[in-house]
């Protein structure tokens, strides 16, 4: 007979077991044998390249009702990977629901948000002179996080929303991989990312609503270690040869990414729970951003040399470093990230001419050396490439496979900030 003590050890191991196995399915499989002059080198290293796919395919009803089958390539997530700038897409969604939460006259997304210090490592922010009034909103850092992936962006969120609320609020959503302790790109004492900054929105220069400088109560840190690599550079140049440990940095699984975007872009196809309170004008508002180009951005303008089509849409079209224009029949909705070697795209694709949509997400990691912080990561030979021949292999797999009905994509048919030049 067990013991309520061997039963609950029993328990915890099969969810660890569950939780750490990793997840294969055919499709993905073969679509990446097909090509082993693009994918060869990556599938026989699974453990230097840490790479991971979700492939979701949509088809429609009569009634234009979507409905969803997802294939998988090495999915584990307690495989960590660094998520970089895709942790923007939750701040974005959880800033506008505070918003709709607060409920309060004369403050919106587009009200002026002006951002003060009180603390160690904290700066302000009385003007924006990227906009056309001169000053930050909500609606501004969303539109420069979603079109650039602007990091100070991110931070002012991070600041609106605070540490902990911000983890906890998606937690209870059921995003339970996602772990978000530090600002992006600061390099601050971990202890001071817990401090956010006292904030004011201002509508005809009075004050509608504010908040105090706030200090969260718990722990983000990893519960254990999360070493890779055999060596690291520290903020001041010094090499030390030990791994890194991740155990700060942010956590956020590919497949709550996934799961993130979808509900975003298919709110009523997921649980009640995973979705956000958003209204129908926020929803329309994330759609623009999450798909406009640089080059159709009015406040701030982007130059089209420094700001090219594919600066933030990888899979398909390879990243910042390649200059050809993303044809207009098809659209990128996502959401990427770049830091330390790893390379992740978010996203759901849309070709309005052959009415074709699908949902990718994958992550690679490049780092040959194994050495972190050193700036030296082969993004350009060998990781944006990989996802450029992933989603292009996808694509033509989409392009090929038949549909009993035509999907209507209007839905996703904007307007943008200004016409193509």
């Amino acid at each position: 007979m067990k013991t309520p003590l061997l039963c609950l050890l029993l328990v915890c191991v099969g969810a660890t077991l569950a939780y750490s196995q990793t997840k294969t399915d055919k499709l993905l499989t073969q679509l990446l044998q097909k090509h082993p002059d693009k994918f060869k080198r990556f599938m026989e290293a699974p453990d230097k390249y840490k790479i991971q796919i979700l492939y979701t395919q949509i088809d429609r009803d009569k009634n234009n009702q979507p409905t969803f089958k997802t294939y998988r390539y090495q999915l584990n997530a307690a495989h960590y990977f660094n998520p970089a700038s895709t942790v923007k897409l939750p701040a974005t969604l959880v800033a506008l629901e505070k918003i709709n939460r607060l409920n309060l006259p004369g403050l919106t997304k587009e009200t002026v948000m002006l951002t003060d210090s009180a603390h160690q490592g904290q700066t302000k922010v009385l003007e924006d002179k990227t906009t056309a009034n001169g000053f930050p909103s909500i609606a501004h850092y969303i539109k420069k996080i979603l079109v650039t992936s602007d990091n100070d962006a991110y931070n002012r969120l991070y600041e609106f929303i605070g540490q902990e609320p911000l983890n906890e609020e998606l937690k209870a959503k059921g995003y339970s991989s996602i772990r978000l302790p530090i600002r992006l790109a600061r390099f601050l004492p971990i202890e001071l990312d817990q401090y956010t900054n006292p904030i004011r929105f201002l509508q005809n220069g009075k004050v509608v609503y504010q908040q105090g400088p706030v200090k969260s109560n718990k722990d983000y840190k990893n519960p254990t270690p999360i070493l890779m690599g055999k060596g690291n550079m520290t903020n001041d140049d010094k090499l030390v040869m030990e791994p890194r440990d991740f155990a700060y940095s942010n956590t956020f699984a590919l497949e709550d990414q996934h799961l993130m975007l979808r509900a975003v872009l298919f709110p009523e196809t997921v649980p009640a729970k995973n979705r956000f309170n958003l209204t129908q004008e926020d929803y329309r508002f994330l759609y623009q951003y999450l798909s406009q180009l640089p080059r159709e951005t009015a406040y701030p303008p982007y130059d089209e040399k420094e700001y090219p089509d594919s600066f933030v849409k990888y899979l398909l079209y390879g990243g910042p470093t390649r200059s050809e224009r993303i044809p207009e029949h098809i659209r990128i909705f996502n959401k990427i990230g770049q830091s330390f070697g790893f390379l992740t795209d978010n996203a759901y694709v849309v070709d309005f001419k052959n009415k074709v949509e699908f949902m990718l997400t994958a992550t690679v990691h490049v780092n040959e050396d194994e050495i972190y912080n050193d700036g030296k990561y082969e993004y350009d030979s060998l990781g944006f490439p990989f996802l450029r021949d992933l989603g292009q292999v996808v694509y033509e797999h989409e392009l090929k496979r038949k549909r009993r009905h035509t999907p209507d994509l209007s839905k996703f048919k904007l307007t943008y900030d200004k016409p193509n030049p």
